[in-house]
């Protein structure tokens, strides 16, 4: 039986292939590949010639049968159009599939999106999570950023172009106005960080419409250490909010992703400070 090899591929410039990544697409006896017409230009740059065959999400089951035929007589590598397979793609079928044969699966280092937005963004980086493609749903999205108002570790995900704004101004009502970065573009001609206040994040985009490639990483909640704010500064802000005419249930949820309060314990101070703007949506 032979090695499935995990494969990471550019994400953007060519030149990001290690060695070691040519040296087995070139040795091995068939290339599982997420579109087979993106591999190729990769391929072919680098004059490789390896028998390339597609995997992605509309025929992955399908396929597992073919990777496992050539597996049986030699070393297969999985590759994805960009990054690192099994990340946000339909890889991680085939890896779990593999294991559960027995076959050797072997990850090899590369280039992935993830790592250098995170650290290219000056927030923290000693702890953080990652969370994937948001939920397209708004109430769904919402649902999830308010489970994470507590975590203290950075946050980063995966968002398209198209959705940007909507998740940046979710990011806002529901988190505060955190510290946020928009790495876009990463390592191609138009690759751009944009850093701040999540609320300076949405003007630039509102100006200039994002395109390519986005990763989106978002500041952790104040540690404890950091002391959470006193109930009168609480009430002050909640207060200043309201009077902005903002609903009090979405002021709440504001107010609870700066001042690590608890978004009921906010909104509980809301009804008594402002009993005739109570809404419906504790």
């Amino acid at each position: 039986m032979g090695t499935l090899y995990i494969v990471p591929t550019p994400i953007g410039n060519l030149e990001d292939m290690t060695l070691r990544a040519l040296r087995v697409l070139r040795e091995v006896a068939l290339i599982a590949a997420e579109d087979t017409r993106t591999s190729r230009v990769l391929l072919r740059h680098y004059d490789i010639d390896t028998p390339l065959i597609s995997y992605h999400e509309h025929n992955k089951l399908s396929r597992l049968d073919s990777v496992f035929e050539a597996l049986a007589t030699g070393d297969v590598a999985l590759i994805s159009d960009a990054g690192m397979p099994g990340i946000s793609d339909p890889g991680y079928e085939l890896i779990q599939a593999a294991i559960s044969q027995g076959v050797r699966v072997e990850p090899l280092p590369g280039p992935n999106a993830v790592l250098p937005a995170l650290v290219g963004s000056g927030l923290p980086t000693d702890q953080f999570v990652y969370l994937g493609f948001l939920p397209r749903k708004a109430k769904a999205r919402a649902e999830l950023l308010e489970s994470l108002i507590p975590e203290e570790r950075t946050l980063v995900f995966y968002e398209s172009p198209n959705r940007l704004l909507d998740t940046l101004e979710a990011v806002q009502t529901v988190m505060g106005d955190r510290t946020v970065c928009v790495a876009r573009e990463l390592s191609k001609l138009y690759e751009e960080f944009v850093r701040g206040p999540v609320s300076t994040v949405i003007s630039h985009f509102t100006a200039n419409p994002p395109r390519g490639e986005i990763v989106l990483v978002v500041g952790g909640a104040p540690a404890a250490s950091d002391e959470a704010w006193d109930e009168d500064r609480v009430r002050a802000a909640l207060q200043e909010h309201v009077a902005a005419g903002e609903p009090l249930s979405s002021a709440a949820k504001a107010v609870a992703g700066q001042s690590g309060w608890k978004r009921r314990e906010v909104y509980a101070l809301g009804t008594e400070t402002n009993p005739r703007k109570n809404d419906r949506n504790p």
